[in-house]
């Protein structure tokens, strides 16, 4: 509901016409008060104050995906309502911290204002750096000093493995990259793409041998072992993977879209042609797509 919308309402909704007025002074305020009348029990909306940490995560990565999506749609005003979106599961989950005890949103923000300042201190604190490549890796050497720091105040989070730093619950391709820089730190790493992508040849041998079997969890396994090398070879051309599979699944798209419209121009039934028909469109499809990059 807008806020023009939520004034029009009058009396039946006293509690939120209060906040309004903060809107333009204060949004950031009006948005936190907003998700505590959401979570008020009793009061609230039914949906938003049953919901627990758990139960909101997947609404978080979905929102993280919409603003990747608007970014690579080159879209700003769906940005700007997507961003929102996101900004509101930050504060969906500080505010049922702050119900349980745990920390609030001004905690939130206090931690990682305090995190910008530490690690950025060519910034901050008058120390140098040659290039972003070296600022990398200060990042990753600063991160380290802090999980040492972590791990002699509390032995609990001390690492049994140096794989321990890769957080679970990631995308599975972003996961797999960090895992391998991670391994690269302490030398486990191909010294050359060539190797990787000699690599990625024998997986995919071993996953046709696997496709003329009958045994799905040895497809399965196969199958990831080229995806990871796959990720590998990501990784050492310094490109992302999500990037690439999120390319070529808009060029699909469009290429299938206009096989659709070629069929209906020549009143033809789409799903009703064969496979070598349908082919003959995509090429037709592919034909147009290069001739207008040109």
């Amino acid at each position: 509901m807008s806020w023009p919308a939520a004034k029009a309402l009058g009396d039946s909704a006293p509690r939120l016409i209060d906040h309004a007025d903060q809107l333009d002074s204060d949004p950031m305020r009006a948005l936190r008060k907003v998700m505590q009348r959401l979570r008020e029990p009793g009061l609230g909306c039914p949906w938003d104050s049953q919901q627990t940490f758990a139960s909101v995560a997947p609404y978080t990565l979905e929102e993280a995906y919409e603003v990747s999506d608007a970014i690579a749609r080159n879209n700003p005003a769906d940005l700007r309502e997507e961003l929102g979106d996101l900004l509101l599961q930050v504060v969906f989950h500080a505010q049922m911290a702050a119900e349980q005890g745990l920390f609030d949103f001004d905690d939130v923000a206090r931690g990682i204002n305090e995190k910008m300042l530490r690690r950025h201190p060519h910034v901050f604190a008058g120390a140098t750096v040659a290039d972003a490549d070296e600022q990398t890796r200060r990042w990753e050497e600063l991160k380290r000093a802090e999980k040492q720091a972590r791990s002699i105040a509390d032995p609990r989070d001390s690492a049994a493995s140096a794989l321990d730093v890769v957080k679970r619950g990631l995308p599975e391709w972003q996961r797999a990259i960090k895992l391998q820089k991670r391994a690269a730190e302490f030398g486990f790493d191909w010294p050359d793409i060539s190797f990787v992508l000699d690599k990625l040849r024998e997986e995919v041998a071993e996953l046709d041998e696997a496709v003329r079997g009958d045994n799905p969890r040895h497809q399965l396994e196969e199958l990831g072992d080229v995806l990871f090398v796959a990720a590998n070879v990501a990784r050492h051309l310094k490109l992302d993977p999500a990037a690439a599979l999120r390319g070529c699944n808009l060029k699909f798209e469009s290429r299938f879209r206009q096989m659709e419209t070629l069929a209906a121009a020549r009143g033809l039934d789409f799903a009703a042609l064969n496979l070598a028909e349908q082919d003959a469109l995509w090429d037709i499809a592919k034909q147009l797509e290069k001739a207008a990059m040109r």
